[in-house]
């Protein structure tokens, strides 16, 4: 059995999105016989206890204790409901921040999280906790489909641009789709974005790319189905997003290499896109993983 993801942790804040993930972390539990960690967040009230009076803010104080009791309790209770038994850990303060931490601490492989919050705005200027975990974490995170039905995972999409990381990549979608017994696909989308071309041209660039894709270092089989195509759309995450649903895929492998800071800061990453986009589960592996 593949041992990719040894402690995978579960980060809920008990909205219905939340809850339905949890199914996702207790697939790859089982699969890959992986230690399973629940952690809640509650948010820190340290700012307003600053300001308040010595009795207003001990009053707060208690309250806050109270507050994680309950949800640890909360938490216990689920347990005892799932197949899959798991710690319980309660943390206050920032979201984002205390999801990174906690993934530090326990050496977790994996975080399974939901992606509830990608506003417009958010997207493109402050992000949702899902994005600051996204562009800080250096643990691989999944982010499941909302309300999936099923969960399975017998089409693998592996988005590919030619990049330093691409091997890296390569390999972890590689080594998932053993513990699934998957079929990989390896796609690079043509960004076209508002240019033309003649059909000639497209074809020959197509062409190169298709030859670019069989030069690369091969497998041995072991039994997994591997294809790789090329297609073309505007951007690259729109193609990949389209080629997904399209194809009917159950997953889309994908890092967060690519643009700069500056340039991530106002567009946002490929991989962010597709994220905020994408209907099919994404597994992300943060550029601080390589």
């Amino acid at each position: 059995m593949s041992k990719l993801f040894k402690k995978i942790l579960w980060a809920t804040d008990f909205s219905d999105e939340a809850q339905e993930t949890f199914a996702y972390a207790e697939a790859f539990a089982k699969t890959f016989d992986a230690e399973l960690i629940a952690m809640h967040v509650v948010p820190d009230f340290s700012p307003a206890l600053y300001s308040t009076v010595t009795s207003v803010k001990g009053d707060l104080i208690r309250r806050v204790e109270l507050i994680k009791t309950d949800m640890k309790n909360r938490l216990d209770e689920m347990e005892k409901n799932k197949e899959v038994s798991f710690k319980s850990v309660v943390k206050e303060g920032s979201d984002a921040k205390k999801i990174i931490e906690t993934a530090e601490e326990e050496q977790a492989d994996l975080i399974v999280m939901g992606k509830k919050g990608l506003s417009g705005i958010e997207k493109l200027f402050l992000g949702s906790v899902a994005n600051r975990v996204l562009r800080n974490s250096s643990v691989p995170i999944l982010f499941p489909r909302k309300k999936g039905g099923e969960i399975k995972f017998n089409k693998i999409l592996v988005p590919t641009d030619f990049s330093e990381h691409e091997e890296v990549e390569r390999d972890f979608a590689w080594d998932f789709a053993k513990g699934f017994d998957s079929e990989l696909m390896f796609l690079h989308v043509l960004e076209l974005h508002d240019h033309e071309f003649s059909p000639r041209v497209l074809e020959e660039m197509m062409d190169g790319l298709v030859e670019k894709l069989r030069q690369r270092k091969k497998r041995e089989a072991e039994d997994i189905k591997i294809s790789e195509n090329v297609t073309r759309s505007f951007n690259a995450a729109t193609g990949i997003v389209d080629y997904a649903e399209e194809g009917n895929f159950d997953l889309i492998v994908m890092s967060t290499c690519g643009p700069g800071k500056i340039e991530r800061f106002f567009l946002g990453s490929t991989t962010e896109k597709v994220i905020s986009h994408s209907r099919t589960p994404i597994l992300a592996i943060p550029s601080h993983h390589f």
